[in-house]
C-alpha cells in the first residue's frame, strides 16, 4: 500500500517523531511510505525507510500558535503559505495514498486548517479516495470553546473514516482532555502507546551515572538547563549532561556554558543516541511530552518531570500527573523550578532507584498498521 502521513510539528519535534514511528512501521510491513512535514527541519530523528517531504517550514512564536514564522523569523505571510498548499496538494495529487495520516488535526492545528483542508478535499477527489485516519497522542489541549469540538466533529464526519487514539483506553481514554459525543466514539481506534523498540544500553555505556537533562527541540526548555545548571553546583559528586536541541542549539549552548563554567556540567547538542544513554543514567531531567513518557517507561529510569505548561498548555501536566504516582518519579511544577528544588527532587529518585522497564502497551505503530490495513480491506 502507499500510505501519507501529514504533520506540522510547531514547538519542538515530539508531533513529527511519532509520525516517524508510525511511518517506519508501515515501511517495515512492506508499505511505500510518504511523510509530509511542515514544520522545522530536524535531521537527529530517524527517518529510515520512509520518503519525507519538506513543506516551506514553519514554527509558533514562542507559545503563541496563532502566530506563525517562517525559518528565517519572518511572519509568515499570504504568498508563503500558499506555496505550502500548493506543494502539499500536489504531494496528495502525484503519491495517490491509499491511506492518508493526518497527525493531530482536526483536533488541533487549527491555525492551519486551511492547508489540511485543501488536501483532505484532494485525497477525495483522488480516482480512488483513500482510507482517511487521524493521529491523537493519548491527551489533547483541551477545547476552549465548544465551537472547537463542533468544528472538530464535523470534519472527522465529513473526511474521516477513523480516529487512531495512541493509547490505552483503560489509562487514558480520550474523554479524559477532550468530549467524546456518540457519534465520535464510534470512530475511535484505540491502538496502544507509538513507541520505538525499548531503548538498548549505550554500546559505550554513554550516559553512566550521569543526570541526563533534555527538553525536546525547542528554545522553551532553557529555564529547565539553568536550574539544572544551579541544581549541579549543590550536587557536585554528580555529572550532569544536557542535551540541547532546536535550530539556535549552538547559541543557547554559547550562553549556558558560560553559566555553567566551573560546575560538573557537560552541554551539547541532541544526539540521536540519547533513547541508549537512559538505561545508565543515574536519572533523567525532561519535560513530559508523550514522546519522552514513554522512553523513561520502556527505560526504568528514575525521572523528573518539569511539565511545559506555557500560554495555557496543560496536556504535560495531565500526563505528568497520571506518573507521579510511580516509584522514582516525581512531578516538579515550572512555578516550582529552581536549582534547590530540582536537585531535591533528583537525589529523591535516584534513592528510590530504577524500576523495572514497562515492556506493555507500547506496540502502538504495530497495532496502527493492523487498523489501517483492516479498514482499506473493508473497503475492498
Amino acid at each position: 500500500m502507499k500510505v501519507m502521513i501529514i504533520v506540522t510539528h510547531l514547538l519542538g519535534t515530539g508531533h513529527l517523531s511519532r509520525a516517524l514511528t508510525l511511518g517506519r512501521a508501515f515501511a517495515e510491513d512492506g508499505n511505500e511510505v510518504l511523510v509530509v512535514s511542515g514544520g522545522m527541519p530536524a535531521p537527529q530523528l530517524d527517518s529510515n525507510g520512509v520518503t519525507l517531504l519538506g513543506l516551506p517550514p514553519l514554527r509558533s512564536d514562542g507559545t503563541d500558535f496563532t502566530r506563525l514564522l517562517t525559518q528565517s523569523g519572518e511572519v509568515a505571510d499570504d504568498a508563503y503559505r500558499t506555496a505550502r498548499i500548493t506543494a502539499l496538494t500536489q504531494a496528495v495529487q502525484s503519491f495517490q495514498p491509499q491511506i492518508l495520516i493526518t497527525e493531530l488535526f482536526p483536533f488541533g492545528r487549527r491555525s492551519l486548517a486551511s492547508e489540511f483542508d485543501v488536501a483532505l478535499s484532494a485525497a477525495q477527489d483522488l480516482p480512488r479516495r483513500p482510507v482517511i485516519l487521524n493521529s491523537v497522542r493519548d491527551i489533547l489541549a483541551p477545547p476552549s470553546k465548544p465551537a472547537k469540538v463542533t468544528r472538530a466533529e464535523n470534519l472527522v464526519q465529513r473526511f474521516y473514516d477513523g480516529v487512531l487514539v495512541h493509547s490505552i483506553e483503560s489509562i487514558t481514554p480520550l474523554s479524559v482532555s477532550w468530549p467524546v459525543s456518540e457519534q465520535l466514539e464510534k470512530r475511535l481506534h484505540y491502538t496502544g502507546f507509538v513507541a520505538p523498540e525499548p531503548p538498548q544500553p549505550h554500546p559505550e555505556a554513554a550516559g553512566r551515572d550521569e543526570v541526563l537533562v533534555s527538553a525536546g527541540g525547542g528554545s522553551v526548555g532553557q529555564p529547565i538547563f539553568r536550574a539544572a545548571i544551579e541544581a549541579a553546583r549543590k550536587m557536585p559528586n554528580r555529572r550532569w549532561h544536557l542535551l540541547v536541541g532546536g535550530q539556535d542549539a549552538e547559541a543557547r549552548i554559547t550562553e549556558l556554558s558560560q553559566l555553567a563554567e566551573g560546575a560538573r556540567v557537560t552541554l551539547e547538542p541532541v544526539r540521536p543516541d540519547f533513547r541508549q544513554m537512559l538505561p545508565h543514567a543515574a536519572a533523567s531531567v525532561s519535560m513530559c511530552g508523550y514522546n519522552t513518557a514513554l522512553d523513561i517507561l520502556q527505560s526504568g529510569s528514575p525521572a523528573v518531570f518539569v511539565p511545559f505548561d506555557d500560554g495555557k498548555e496543560v496536556e504535560q501536566g495531565l500526563r505528568g500527573q497520571s506518573l507521579s504516582g510511580m516509584s522514582a518519579i516525581e512531578v516538579l511544577a515550572s512555578q516550582d523550578l529552581n536549582g534547590t528544588s530540582l536537585a531535591h527532587a533528583v537525589d529523591r529518585v535516584i534513592s528510590d532507584g530504577p524500576r523495572a522497564p514497562q515492556d506493555h502497551g507500547f506496540d502502538g505503530a504495530q497495532r496502527t498498521v493492523e487498523i489501517a490495513k483492516h479498514l482499506w480491506e473493508q473497503r475492498t
